[in-house]
């Protein structure tokens, strides 16, 4: 059983512990976060023994995988930490804020003899198995292209702390668009290159719940971002990311073919309906789906099972790292005005037919 250790017990950490702590094959050994109390606090909520400083649970004997849940910022550097002590890290998205910190992890990570892995992994739910497998098996025919579309009024409305969703390595692009990116990326192959264009409809936003309500912050990024990606295979995509609309939506993404069309569910979801439509069709015919379905954590549980059985993990930091490339491209294309191109690249990962 692989012992497994959490650092930044924020909110996102309550859902990686629930599934976790119920996996045969992981043993949550270790909590740790800046605020110490904090970490008790949620290690005795969730059973977990240990609970401290980063530094005395990375190092911890029992420990072989670090999940990295920190805000984004300190991604890189965390991430740094546990490599040079020698364990297996988990990044929650994005892998690093620049492609330049991703590949220096790696590169330690490689030299380490250490195993980089990274969120989302919502592509090992069962929803995006399903459709993995539906374009395998040519049920579209040649891919041909793809639309994918996440709006919303943004998370200040709901999140009790949400300024760090609006800096640096954040907003719609680095923080939902992992999802849908990452998505295309494991259907479709590597980007080639990006065009895109944006815009920030406020300079501030107001917190809307929790003990900070009211509290107004300054907006640091782009609030909406529309962008055009070419694959290496020719297949081309249309997405949209943006924190500017009154009306939510984040369940978009559709494939097109030769011969038919693909609806794919909510890639921040682990599964939902997959439907398809072929040319002609007077109407979608749902696909049965199947696979994985138990929700943040599969990444991890995947990564321990390929570490003990000496295979590639899927949820990969290579596979990271290249989304990481191409939301930075997103970026540089909207303040340029011009193609750039994505010189990174990845193995697509094998479809996993787990059914946790």
């Amino acid at each position: 059983m692989t012992g497994i250790a959490i650092v930044g017990c924020g909110n996102i950490s309550h859902q990686y512990l629930t599934n976790l702590t119920s996996f045969t094959d992981v043993r949550v050994v270790a909590c740790a976060d800046l605020d110490v109390d904090r970490a008790r606090a949620v290690a005795k909520e969730y059973g977990v023994p240990v609970a401290g400083e980063v530094e005395r649970v990375v190092n911890h004997p029992d420990v072989e995988i670090v999940v990295n849940l920190t805000v984004p910022a300190a991604h890189a550097e965390v991430a740094a930490q546990v490599i040079a002590a020698g364990r297996h890290v988990y990044n929650e998205k994005p892998l690093t804020l620049e492609p330049a910190a991703g590949r220096e992890l790696l590169e330690a990570a490689e030299a380490a003899g250490v195993r980089v892995g990274c969120a989302p992994d919502t592509f090992l739910g069962a929803g995006l198995q399903t459709v993995a497998r539906s374009v395998a098996a040519g049920d579209i025919g040649r891919p041909l292209s793809a639309i994918t579309l996440l709006q919303g009024p943004g998370p200040e409305r709901w999140h009790p702390s949400p300024e760090f969703l609006f800096k640096p390595g954040a907003g719609p692009l680095f923080d939902m668009g992992p999802y849908y990116l990452t998505a295309l990326a494991v259907l479709f192959g590597p980007v080639t290159r990006v065009a895109a264009n944006g815009s920030r409809a406020h300079a501030q936003r107001r917190i809307g719940s929790g003990p900070l309500a009211g509290t107004v912050f300054d907006v640091e990024v782009l609030t909406h971002v529309n962008a055009l990606l070419e694959f290496a295979g020719g297949q081309r995509a249309t997405t949209v990311f943006s924190f500017d609309s009154p009306l939510s939506r984040g369940d978009f993404l559709e494939l097109t073919g030769t011969e038919a069309t693909l609806a794919a569910p909510n890639p921040n979801d682990f599964t939902g309906p997959v439907r398809l439509r072929p040319t002609g069709a007077p109407d979608w015919t749902d696909l049965p789906v199947k696979g994985a379905t138990a929700g943040r954590g599969l990444g991890v549980l995947e990564m321990a099972q390929a570490i003990a059985e000496g295979r590639p993990h899927r949820a990969s930091g290579e596979l990271a790292l290249h989304v990481v490339e191409v939301m930075t491209a997103i970026l540089t294309s909207a303040e340029e005005s011009r193609f750039v191109p994505v010189t990174s690249t990845f193995t697509p990962p094998d479809p996993w037919d787990a059914t946790v």
